[in-house]
């Protein structure tokens, strides 16, 4: 069989409109430290660990005509050993909630929204 794309995920993009804000709130959230590069843009990707999908911040700084609207659907989840301590860390981020903590047979999850909007989801099996 023939396979010219490769059964993998490099990054998952997020669109955001500040990058600057966009990679300090992540980078607290994820507990990353900042490069010390300068990131005017387009892009900045932070390391989910060897073997993982990056999650690259995109501001399209170079696309004049690039209209950002944000996700009204989790664009990805975040995998937590902890839901209550995670559910406390991204309220004292200053997160808007779009959901509580809901509670599943296997597994636990909430959402919430980063700074541009883009709707988050973190999850726990249980």
């Amino acid at each position: 069989m023939i396979k010219p794309i490769e059964n993998r995920i490099d990054t998952v993009f997020v669109h955001v409109t500040n990058l600057e804000r966009s990679i300090k709130w992540y980078s607290a959230l994820l507990g990353l430290e900042v490069r010390e590069e300068k990131s005017s843009g387009p892009i900045y990707t932070l390391d989910m660990g060897s073997g993982r999908p990056g999650l690259t911040l995109d501001n399209h700084c170079f696309d004049e005509k690039y209209e950002f609207t944000p996700s009204n659907q989790p664009l990805f989840n975040l995998s937590v050993t902890d839901i209550n301590a995670a559910f406390k860390h991204v309220t004292e981020l200053g997160a808007e909630l779009v959901t509580e903590i809901l509670t599943y047979p296997d597994l636990a999850e909430f959402s919430f929204k980063d700074p541009d909007g883009n709707i988050i989801m973190v999850c726990t099996c249980i």
